[in-house]
């Protein structure tokens, strides 16, 4: 199993409880293919550091997770297509 990190930039245009099901829906995806979650980082409201969408603003999200070295492309393909996420990457962490 390997360490991994999605960040995930939501929206700031909606409600609370919408941003709260979204990422409720990445951990979901995070789990549906073998991830286990072991920290998820909120780092609240931040500014973009250029205009995406029309919008200077977002959520910052960090879920950090372990699972094996195929589920990361999974779970891109279907943050991808998900309403309000702006921005998602996932990187694998070093050990060091």
């Amino acid at each position: 199993m390997n360490k991994y990190e999605l960040a995930v930039v939501v929206s700031a245009k909606i409600e609370d409880e919408e941003r709260t099901a979204v990422i409720d829906r990445c951990k979901a995806l995070v789990e549906r293919f073998g991830g286990v979650i072991t920290e998820v980082d909120d780092w609240g409201k931040k500014r973009l550091a250029y205009e995406i969408q029309k919008m200077k603003e977002g959520f910052y999200y960090f879920i950090r997770f372990d699972a094996e070295s195929t589920a990361p492309i999974e779970i891109e393909s279907r943050v991808r297509i998900m309403d309000n996420v702006i921005r998602y990457l996932i990187v694998r962490q070093d050990e060091a």
